[in-house]
């Protein structure tokens, strides 16, 4: 055989065993994809594709899926290999390979399988930008992503010799773990999936606890030490729900902490879940909410976001108040407008005149403070030894002087997160910032010549004053009650959407008020159409105005600015001499009341339990997710509103506030309303949010059973209500049935023929048990609730509500309210009997 012929023949055989390893390679990483992808490995320089341009993988039920992404939009090209949810319409990423290394051409882009067994990202011309850095005996053959999100990768003998749980980015899914050198990282900023400043590890030396850590080095919130079963410093791990945590090792340097995720019910799948480490530097945890479509917070730490270090930056001032959190102390602004519009304020403040240092610069006083960061030199002086002290040296950025003491600190590094101590805080220590001095020169002299200009413009204009000074003085009281007018209404609406509209204007809008759509405890309802807009509107006008025109505008302002997806927006109002209006988003589907009549339309299953979930959504908003918790004092079905696509809306919120706090006297007058009134109402102890929760749990019954908590039986009626004619009270009974296990006896028999989910149905009707407890310390929050109803805390059986039992022992409860209707006999024929009243907003 000649030579040439032995070579052809050798080039051949390679190229056969080369074929065939792509082929078996192919065929295992797509065991875990989508067999109809039609993706095709192929010869790169670096080594084999596994995914190039647009192409994904996905897992096994599609779950999770693999490939290249854009945060930045169409704007910026910057493309990164990255795992994100695939069965969520929701973009929610969990890992990123090639983080500070973007591709800026996504059709050059591939992931790839290097020759040495390493999975690579691969830009234009072969370039390698990042690797997975696996030294390993056995090389990797395959890539796989896992249904739990893990990318792996596969040696030929089968064993994972790589996997991206290993080295996480800044989310923390089910199976993953952290370890002395295994930490989440958060990014850069929104949008920029670059390794950021915060970071969650355990902490060393002794690895018994997580802490949250900026930069590396400082610490700003901690779990608390490991006792066994929890951590000492976070007490919601306590709490039975679909996380099983455990700790391998603590107080080891080989210590693992990490958990899995089970379901509380069986048969079915627990919800996605997540614990994202947010570009603000706060720790979250959520579950995936299908209802909703949206993802639900379940936890976060730390609450506070001004306690996050370096959350607002150099020189920027933190007030967790508000709805933006940081802006730049006078006279500076921030060094990144467009990272700031975006909520990544890290990059913190600068002074507006920015100069060179100068011995000359001057001091912007800011007040008793505090902050992070900067490192101080203490002396005793006088404030002008002081200034001159940090004015000969241009690392001096500030200082502080306590004019009681006499003592002097110089700052020096970044004053991050300013923020103002507390009123009853005795510290006399006063910040002073540097500033340069030019600036401040530059608006003295311009200044100077505003105020000479004005000078010499108001010697001019006298001399015309004087002629049309008996003009003037006859329109001066007028002007001068307008101007107040106007500044008392600024004063209490300094920052607000809310439109204030004339008596004359609602008249004209509502037709005269002719249109009545309900009648409340505060007042009646009327449908209104704003001119030059085609949606209607409710306006309500208040029975009860209670205070004067300043104060109820401003307890107007502060129910305006309250913003949920679960609650009637306020869209203006009207205060002019008695006056008192209140201007609401219609709602087309009415009260939930009107679909709990046994005549009525039937409400599907996933409506009612979407009405649930969001009604309790929007109790805890009002409860623990604004700035002063607000009692809604009156839930019940009248006040919960359907919207087009019969989302609930809680409406009529903080009118108890707005009306005075005399809520005695307002329930005593509304029909309807006892039958949801918490037991510590008629008791006379101080009313806490918990009276809501009671009062959604009547109303959860009523939901359940799509009928009201009074109604009248004819004889031999089922539950034992009395004789004919007799009213029964639905709660009790419903609860005894629900306790039993029996929770079919109590659903809708509408929802049994139609068919509903059992699962839910029996844990939402545990829920209602728990809210109408006698002792509101055993009644859940109504943040807990929402936990409850979404299945992600496990819900025991509750002890029997003992007083609704007392009322209706020996027949001693005959029922409350207006005279029923008719009725049938079996239990699931009772009528609708209660006359309840319909605030429609």
């Amino acid at each position: 055989m000649s030579p040439s012929i032995t070579i052809f023949v050798f080039l051949l055989l390679l190229l056969i065993s080369t074929t065939t390893q792509l082929d078996s390679t192919l065929n295992l990483s797509n065991k875990s994809s989508n067999p109809s992808n039609g993706i095709e490995n192929t010869k790169s320089r670096a080594g084999f594709v596994i995914i190039k341009g647009n192409e994904t993988i996905l897992s096994e039920n599609r779950t999770f899926e693999l490939g290249f992404f854009n945060p930045h939009g169409d704007d910026e090209p910057r493309w990164y290999l990255g795992i994100w949810y695939a069965s969520i319409p929701t973009p929610t990423y969990v890992w990123v390979a090639n983080r500070g290394a973007p591709a800026r051409n996504l059709s050059s882009a591939a992931a790839v399988i290097t020759a040495d067994g390493e999975l690579a990202v691969e830009v234009g011309g072969g370039e390698v930008v990042w690797t997975t850095g696996n030294v390993a005996a056995v090389e990797a053959v395959e890539a796989r992503l896992l249904e739990e999100g893990n990318l792996v990768l596969v040696g030929g003998d089968g064993g994972v010799v790589w996997r991206s749980f290993d080295f996480p980015a800044d989310t923390w899914l089910p199976g993953m773990n952290l370890t002395g050198d295994r930490f989440l990282t958060s990014w850069r900023g929104f949008g920029d999936p670059g390794v950021g400043k915060y970071s969650l590890r355990l902490r060393p030396p002794e690895y018994g606890e997580v802490e949250l850590v900026f930069d590396g080095t400082e610490s700003y919130w901690s779990t608390g030490k490991w006792t066994g079963s929890a951590f000492a410093g976070v007490p919601e791990m306590t709490i039975p729900y679909i996380y099983r945590f455990h700790f391998t090792n603590p107080f080891k340097p080989t210590a693992s902490f990490g958990y899995t995720e089970t379901s509380l019910e069986s048969g079915v799948r627990p919800p996605l879940t997540r614990f994202h480490l947010d570009t603000s530097g706060q720790l979250r945890q959520y579950t995936w909410s299908p209802q909703e479509e949206n993802w639900d917070k379940f936890w976060s730490q730390p609450e506070n976001l001004c306690t996050v270090y370096g959350h607002c930056g150099n020189f920027g001032f933190c007030n967790a108040r508000l709805l933006t959190p940081c802006n730049c102390i006078a006279n500076f602004q921030p060094v990144d407008s467009g990272a700031w519009d975006s909520g990544d304020f890290s990059s913190g403040c600068c002074p507006q005149d920015a100069a060179k240092c100068s011995s000359n610069d001057g001091f912007q006083e800011v007040g008793a403070v505090s902050f992070d960061g900067a490192v101080s030199e203490s002396f005793s002086g006088g404030r002008s030894e002081c200034d001159s002290t940090c004015l000969s040296n241009c690392s001096c950025v500030g200082l502080i002087h306590n004019s009681r003491t006499n003592l002097c600190k110089a700052l020096f590094g970044s004053l991050l997160n300013l923020k103002n101590l507390s009123s009853d805080s005795t510290n006399d220590d006063i910040l002073y910032i540097r500033v340069p001095k030019e600036g401040v020169t530059k608006k003295k002299k311009k200044r100077t010549m505003i105020l000479i200009g004005k000078i010499g413009g108001i010697v001019v204009v006298i001399s015309a004053v004087m002629v049309v000074v008996a003009l003037l003085f006859l329109r001066r009281i007028r002007i001068k009650r307008v101007r107040r007018e106007k500044e008392e209404e600024d004063a209490v609406f300094p920052v607000t959407n809310l439109k204030v509209f004339s008596y004359k204007e609602l008249h004209a809008a509502t037709r005269g008020f002719s249109e009545k759509l309900g009648h409340g405890g505060f007042g009646a309802v009327f449908l209104g159409k704003l001119p030059g807009s085609s949606s209607s509107v409710a306006v309500k006008r208040l029975e009860r105005p209670g205070g004067a025109e300043r104060e109820f505008r401003a307890e107007v302002c502060t129910i305006g600015n309250i913003q949920h997806v679960n609650l009637v927006r306020l869209r203006g109002f009207c205060s002019e001499n008695s006056h008192r209006l209140l201007v609401y988003d219609y709602m087309p589907n009415g009260p939930l009341s009107m679909y709990l009549k046994r005549n009525g339309q039937n409400l599907s299953w996933d409506v009612r339990f979407r009405i649930a979930v969001g009604t309790a959504r929007a109790i805890a908003y009002l409860h623990e997710g604004c700035r002063d918790c607000i009692i809604h004092c009156d839930i019940k079905p009248e006040n919960i509103l359907l919207s087009e696509d019969f989302s609930p809306k809680v409406s009529d919120f903080g009118l108890a506030k707005l009306v005075g706090r005399d809520i005695s006297g307002v329930l005593a007058t509304m029909r309807g309303t006892w039958g949801y009134v918490a037991p510590e109402w008629i008791s006379g102890v101080v009313i806490t949010a918990k009276a809501d929760v009671y009062s959604y749990g009547m109303t959860l019954l009523e939901l359940i059973g799509g009928r009201r908590n009074v109604v009248r039986p004819l004889s031999g009626g089922g539950g034992g209500g009395g004789g004919e004619g007799e009213k029964w009270f639905f709660p009790p009974w419903a609860a005894k049935r629900i306790i039993e296990g029996d929770v079919a006896a109590v659903v809708d028999e509408r929802l049994v023929a139609g068919g509903y989910d059992v699962v839910e149905a029996e844990r939402v009707g545990l829920v209602a048990v728990w809210c109408i407890q006698d002792e509101e310390g055993i009644r859940p929050t109504m943040g807990m609730v929402v936990k409850m109803l979404e299945g992600v805390v496990e819900v025991g059986v509750p002890p029997p509500p003992k007083l609704l039992q007392a009322l209706v022992s020996g027949k001693s409860f005959h029922g409350v309210g207006a005279d029923s209707g008719t009725g049938e006999s079996d239990r699931g024929n009772l009528v609708d009997s209660h006359n309840h009243s319909s605030t429609a907003v």
